[in-house]
């Protein structure tokens, strides 16, 4: 509970990359507040992971952990989606559970996009965070192979590591360490991903997007104080070529 700004967060994103419906399903409290941010969304009060199947037959893609929490409610609304079988951006607190071994072994995970912080790959991989930082291309590498998937480590120089090797978005700023970044980022890679792109390209193109964004808006006021939700607007323009 708490964290229903974070789910908004990504879910604004997604439209603002051309995502053509963006639903929520989220604890019945934030319903009304997610309705008055942003009435565009498809907002659902759910109470279970039970709750949710039902309404996992309508999307193509998933984003989960923005606003997700840590609780009997969280895991068993991870379980219900990762059972879905559609392509997910893993981030947050999804990745947290997962790093706990919440995650059944049969689970097809080659269709995931995993988005954590060194602290979330160094749970992830059993390891400390001074271990990741010290080889942050070997810790991205290490996590896509583990789980097959694709890979964005954040921090200074965004790594996204694929099948066929690590790439690296040069942009950013220091300007983006502030809450919500991350929120932002699953929801423009689920957006490019729910048009279709495939996942490692769509994971390279939206963090070079949010990274630029967040460029443009430094440009026009300044490192210090930029907030995620600042993103929102020249990311639209950008992925419209303006």
């Amino acid at each position: 509970k708490g964290f229903g700004g974070a789910a908004a967060m990504a879910a604004e994103a997604a439209l603002r990359v051309g995502a053509g419906l963006v639903g929520v399903a989220t604890r019945s409290s934030h319903v009304p507040a997610l309705l008055a941010r942003r009435p565009e969304l498809m907002v659902k009060g759910i109470e279970s992971g039970q709750q949710l199947e039902p309404l996992l037959s309508a999307p193509t893609v998933l984003v989960i952990g923005p606003g997700l929490g840590r609780s009997s409610w969280s895991e068993q609304v991870l379980q219900q989606a990762m059972k879905s079988g559609l392509p997910m951006v893993v981030d947050a607190d999804a990745l947290n559970i997962i790093s706990e071994g919440k995650l059944a072994e049969e689970i097809d995970t080659s269709g995931w996009v995993l988005t954590p912080h060194p602290g979330e790959a160094a749970r992830l991989l059993g390891k400390s965070n001074a271990d990741v930082q010290a080889d942050r291309i070997q810790a991205c590498r290490d996590i896509q192979a583990r789980f097959r998937a694709t890979v964005l480590l954040k921090g200074a120089g965004t790594l996204i590591a694929g099948p066929d090797g690590v790439s690296l978005c040069p942009y950013g700023n220091p300007g983006m360490a502030t809450g919500g970044m991350g929120d932002v980022l699953a929801g423009v890679i689920g957006g490019l991903l729910a048009q279709g792109i495939a996942a490692e390209q769509a994971t390279q193109l939206g963090a070079c997007l949010h990274a630029v964004a967040a460029d443009r808006v430094a440009d026009e006021g300044g490192e210090r104080g930029i907030i995620a939700t600042d993103l929102l607007e020249p990311v639209q323009r950008l992925v419209n070529g303006a």
